[in-house]
Formats: C-alpha cells, sequence, structure tokens
C-alpha cells in the first residue's frame, strides 16, 4: 500500500537573479525518511530548504505539503506541520535558554498566552536530548557557538512538528555532539515516523545517518533517491566538482576527496 507523501515538489524552479539553481525538480519524501541534502557552495541548498520551510516564493513549480499547496498554507498551522533551523542566527536580545526553547511552543498557545507546566516539561526534555539542560538558565549571548546551536536545535524538537528542517545543523558541534545529534535526527524518524531534510557537508555523516539523498548538481539537474544508489563515487564527484574515491571498512563506506 502507498504512503501518502509529507512533502513533495512538482516541476520546481528555483533561481537567484538570472541564475538558474534548480529546474524541473519532481520530488517526493515519505514520513519516516531522513534526508541529506549535498552540493558545492552556491548550488542552492539553503535556497531550496528556505523554499520548502515557505520563507522563499518558487520561480515555477509548486511545493506541496501533506497533500496541500504550500502557499494555501496559514502560517500558524504551517507552524505545527513543519519546523525550520537557519543556518545562522542572531540574538539581538538576553534571554535564558529555556526561554528560547519554550518559545517553539508558541503555535499550540491556542487558549493560553504563558506557557504552560507543560510546556516547560517539553522544553526541559528537548534541552535534555541535546545535552544542554544544565544551561536552561543561561543567557543565550553567554553560550559558545555550539552550545547555541544545540539550545535552537531542542527547540526544532520541541515544536513537534512531523516535518523538519535543518541547514547544516551539525556545522558548529564538536565531534562528539555532531554524532550524538545527527542520530537524535535519523530516530525521530526512525521511531516517531518524522521526515527530516537537512544540508551536510559531510559526506560519511551523512551516508551512516541518512536513508535518502538529494544531491543538486551544478547544471540545476539533480539526483535524489536511497543513499545506496545515489551516493556513488561518480555522482559526488559531478556533485561535488572534485574526485572522490570509496573505501570500505567494516560494515561501512567511507568517503575520500582524492
Amino acid at each position: 500500500m502507498s504512503q501518502t507523501p509529507m512533502l513533495e515538489t512538482r516541476k520546481l524552479r528555483l533561481c537567484v537573479e538570472q541564475r538558474v539553481l534548480l529546474d524541473a525538480c519532481d520530488w517526493t519524501v515519505l514520513a519516516g525518511e531522513c534526508w541529506c541534502m549535498l552540493g558545492q557552495n552556491g548550488a542552492g541548498k539553503s535556497t531550496l530548504l528556505r523554499s520548502l520551510a515557505g520563507l522563499r516564493e518558487v520561480d515555477g513549480g509548486q511545493i506541496v505539503l501533506q497533500q496541500r499547496a504550500l502557499s494555501e498554507w496559514r502560517l500558524d498551522a504551517l507552524a505545527k506541520h513543519r519546523a525550520f533551523l537557519p543556518q545562522q542566527r542572531v540574538d539581538a536580545f538576553s534571554f535564558r535558554a529555556i526561554d528560547a526553547v519554550s518559545s517553539a511552543r508558541h503555535p499550540y498557545h491556542e487558549s493560553h498566552y504563558w506557557d504552560s507546566d507543560a510546556d516547560v516539561e517539553i522544553a526541559m526534555q528537548a534541552l535534555a536530548l541535546l545535552d544542554v539542560a544544565a544551561l536552561a538558565q543561561r543567557d543565550v549571548r553567554s553560550l559558545s557557538g555550539g552550545e547555541r546551536q544545540r539550545v535552537a536545535i531542542a527547540a526544532l524538537m520541541a515544536q513537534d512538528t512531523p516535518l523538519l528542517l535543518l541547514d547544516e545543523p551539525a556545522s558548529a558541534l564538536d565531534l562528539a555532539h555532531q554524532v550524538s545529534c545527527m542520530r537524535l535526527l535519523s530516530s525521530v524518524c526512525a521511531e516517531k515516523n518524522k521526515s527530516v531534510i537537512m544540508v551536510s557537508h559531510d559526506l560519511n555523516l551523512s551516508y551512516r545517518i541518512a536513508t535518502h539523498v538529494l544531491l543538486m548538481m551544478p547544471d540545476a539537474t539533480y539526483l535524489s533517491g536511497r543513499k545506496e544508489d545515489v551516493m556513488t563515487a561518480e555522482n559526488l564527484s559531478v556533485c561535488l566538482g572534485h574526485p572522490i574515491k570509496t573505501l570500505a571498512h567494516d560494515d561501512q563506506w567511507i568517503f575520500l576527496p582524492q
């Protein structure tokens, strides 16, 4: 029996000024799938992710979220169905880490203004998942880059949406937290049937945790599918503009630049 798609793009076209980044993209993401998006700098990965989040108009075609055109979603309803982690953020004001995470519960405040005890508990659980519960009372501006990134991912988890969109979530993290964070994202797909789409530059970590991969090619085309089928040395070499070789080690593949 076929699954109802979580997300679809239909003949999607993305441009920046006169340059075409992606053309005629027909792509389907199902519940329970963990997708990594790979490509060169400037290939349009962040542009695509922002478009999927509804933060940027597309230049052609259509994005469909749970069988409904993304352009037809009200923002308050959309906030319950997709969560978005941008590549960069600026903390202009002083507030505690727990407040940063609790704010992600705002879409559910239909009958109350202030955070409920349940909201705070969900926020604390999310902080614990990202190993930053001890920082709950700290000013976010006093945190290191990696700590602030984990607080931001905790907010994403607290928002509790079926679709998670993340732009380089592991970029500021140390090795141990890169691995634990990526494993967490993989586990919410496998155990909670959520869908994850993330931008990554780490081929080995991407292959380790992803179920599927989208390669954004230099000529505005794309390759998508199961990681075993798409992440070949030939495909990656063209996608990334540099020769890639693969090595088998125990039960995993290792990707190395030549």
